[in-house]
């Protein structure tokens, strides 16, 4: 199937003097001629294109003539989708990893875009551009989200990755917008966790919450973007060696700032981690941030829902390896939120009933979307309280 070149599109647009010229190449897909070149909509799949979106299929192969293209698409497949629109047909990425070289290719100047990714139907995957994490474990289908990174050689090398094992990792769109000539992201704030931490989809309504999700709601967002690495289940040793702190050290940069809480698991004996072990592998991810010029902030863990001693006095401070952490800031100079006594303090305040409705139903642990706002809330005040900025 014919496709049509950025460089004609472009041209086209500018001789017509139209904002947009819809081109027909047949009778289920069609191509589009966008006036901006720092505004591109991809439409993956074998069915009928959105307006306004270019047409992608399995078998669009990169060119430099036509600007985009899979790189392999011998390993891509189309696959129908369950949503409308966009998300009625996708792409399923047959061949993935981080470094993988199945990605889906697009000629960019050089200067900082914003991606949006729209998944097709998938239990759980990530998205990898530039050989690194961009987004972790979404989840649900047609789920969505969006991101910043820099081009620096021109060109955006992406793709839908493993966030668990035996699931479909699909496309159903891509959406780039170019923020800016100067290939350099705004200021951010990294997000280490766990499921206490991690997003949830979809972001704006899930039942469920990790702090991190909602902290933007806390942050001024003309100051800092936020981007939340955290995923279920993780232990540090995980987060330092499986793609999360690489893809943050890849970016991080003076004037960021990097908020690492993880415990819970790690002193699950199936993880295998004493105190000791924990408590090195995170100073070693304090000095890697510190040594990018970030400003590096500890957190400990919120304790149990049940957590209520007989004069209902909430009380965690000995879980999930917390000595070690307020030990460990100490050490290395860097700032601690103490969220472990500070929502125990909350909920105390509280009591044990309105405490237990903060968490999922049946579940002492996971915060639900209201508490993991109160979490959010209260990082949010401490930080600002310590005299960080942008909240």
């Amino acid at each position: 199937m014919m496709k049509w070149s950025t460089s004609l599109r472009m041209m086209l647009c500018t001789v017509l003097a139209t904002s947009m010229i819809a081109v027909g190449l047949g009778t289920d897909r069609v191509e589009v001629a966008e006036a901006a070149s720092d505004h591109y909509k991809f439409d993956f799949g074998a069915g009928a294109v959105t307006n306004g979106y270019t047409g992608v299929s399995a078998s669009t192969a990169y060119t430099a003539a036509r600007g985009y293209g899979f790189n392999t698409p011998a390993n891509m497949k189309n696959v129908s989708a369950s949503g409308s629109g966009v998300a009625s047909d996708a792409v399923q990425f047959l061949k993935f990893g981080t470094k993988s070289d199945n990605t889906f290719n697009v000629d960019l100047p050089n200067g900082l875009y914003e991606v949006k990714v729209t998944l097709g139907n998938t239990a759980r995957a990530s998205v990898a551009a530039e050989g690194v994490y961009q987004i972790m474990n979404m989840t649900g289908n047609g789920a969505t989200d969006q991101f910043q990174i820099p081009v620096t050689d021109g060109q955006l090398n992406l793709l839908v990755t493993e966030g668990k094992a035996g699931t479909a990792f699909t496309l159903s769109a891509l959406e780039i917008r170019k923020l800016s000539n100067q290939p350099v992201t705004n200021r951010t704030i990294y997000i280490g966790g766990d499921s206490t931490v991690c997003n949830y989809y979809p972001l704006a309504s899930s039942v469920q919450g990790g702090w991190g999700q909602l902290l933007p709601s806390y942050v001024n967002n003309t100051t800092f973007q936020v981007r939340n690495m955290a995923t279920s289940g993780q232990i540090a040793r995980g987060f330092r060696d499986d793609g999360q702190m690489e893809a943050i050290l890849k970016y991080i940069k003076p004037g960021d700032y990097f908020i690492l809480q993880l415990g819970i698991n790690d002193t699950n004996a199936k993880n295998n981690t004493t105190e000791a072990q924990f408590k090195e592998i995170m100073r070693d991810m304090v000095r890697l941030a510190k040594n990018k010029g970030a400003t590096v902030i500890l957190s400990t863990p919120q304790g149990r829902a049940t957590d209520f001693n007989s004069s209902n006095v909430h009380q965690a401070e000995n879980r999930w390896y917390n000595a070690s952490t307020r030990a460990l800031a100490q050490e290395e100079g860097v700032t601690l939120v103490d969220l472990n006594k500070l929502s125990s303090a909350y909920f105390t305040s509280i009591g044990p009933a309105a405490t237990l409705a903060l968490y999922m139903n049946g579940d002492s642990l996971h915060p639900n979307r209201q508490g993991a706002s109160q979490l959010a809330r209260i990082v949010a005040a401490d930080l600002k309280r310590q005299g960080l900025n942008g909240f």
